[in-house]
């Protein structure tokens, strides 16, 4: 693909106008990957982010990634290229019917993936990663009861590696929820020296045909360490591009979804483009604006995390 070389020319200089830094999930198409400041998971680029002298946070990623952005940094400008950027995870876990199932388990500690938003995270004892979830969750006391939101698949999986019970909410996402089984086992026959990488949001039997799992960057990780010259890729296919770059003698495979179609990118992810971020460092807008009172109550279990993380 073709980049347009005074498009990125212009952003260059709104970057050091508004003093703003540019941070592109591993999800986001590779053109935005090349412009940006900081490229990785969610919360890594917020507290990246929160550590700069940057006035302006621009999040090209999606909704509940900006906002973990403005929970960190409420005193900077948090804009998002496309405010239609949301996630199908995020939004199956509504907060209000989320509330009325926490009051279904009033005895259940509830420990919340980081893909969720604001309003649940408020209502979360503890927030999570798929990089430290099922040691936090091993952490907790024995007799503790444990609800987990939103992803079901992540949940279950902590449910095997930690050896706990977990009430799971019943919230998926709609990339990792379509790979196709029958492509994986196709292209384990065609290339029956790769390994299967996959991101813990993927179904159960789709893991259970993993050679590795792991987060976003433990999966990036894992292809410069594996002495595996090929790898079929379970996640968003927007990784690859990073792969590329760090292990380019490697073979990178991604898989077909259940209909066969060869692209299992994020439409909300692939929503932003260089334009939109062109035009909202221009505007600052669209902007996250949050209420300081449920910015707090959300800060509470995202401290928690990381007290328990180090």
């Amino acid at each position: 693909m073709s980049v347009d070389n005074a498009l990125v020319a212009a952003i260059e200089l709104l970057k050091q106008q508004r003093n703003a830094v540019v941070l592109a999930h591993y999800y986001q198409s590779p053109d935005i990957q090349d412009i940006a400041d900081f490229i990785g998971d969610s919360l890594e680029l917020s507290r990246k982010a929160a550590n700069t002298s940057a006035d302006v946070i621009v999040f090209c990623g999606v909704h509940f990634m900006a906002e973990t952005a403005k929970i960190l940094s409420p005193e900077k400008t948090v804009v998002i290229p496309d405010l239609d950027a949301g996630c199908s995870l995020a939004d199956d876990c509504p907060a209000d019917a989320f509330a009325a199932f926490r009051q279904q388990h009033p005895d259940h500690f509830v420990v919340s993936y980081i893909n969720c938003t604001a309003a649940v995270k408020a209502q979360s004892d503890l927030i999570c990663t798929s990089s430290n979830a099922v040691d936090l969750v091993k952490q907790l006391p024995k007799d503790q009861p444990i609800l987990f939101a939103p992803d079901q698949n992540l949940g279950r999986w902590v449910q095997r590696q930690s050896g706990r019970d977990l009430t799971l909410w019943p919230g998926r996402c709609i990339v990792h929820e379509t790979f196709s089984e029958e492509a994986v086992l196709q292209l384990k026959l065609e290339h029956p020296t790769a390994e299967v990488i996959a991101h813990p949001e993927c179904q159960e039997n789709l893991l259970d045909l993993a050679d590795f799992i792991g987060s976003t960057s433990k999966l990036l990780n894992y292809t410069e360490i594996s002495a595996t010259e090929t790898f079929i890729v379970l996640t968003e296919p927007g990784i690859i591009h990073q792969m590329q770059q760090r292990v380019p003698h490697k073979t990178l495979l991604e898989v077909p979804g259940l209909d066969g179609c060869s692209c299992n990118a994020c439409p909300y992810m692939r929503l932003n483009t260089l334009q939109k971020l062109h035009d909202c460092l221009s505007t600052l807008e669209p902007a996250i604006e949050m209420e300081e009172n449920l910015r707090v109550k959300a800060l509470l279990p995202m401290k928690k995390m990381l007290e328990m993380s180090r």
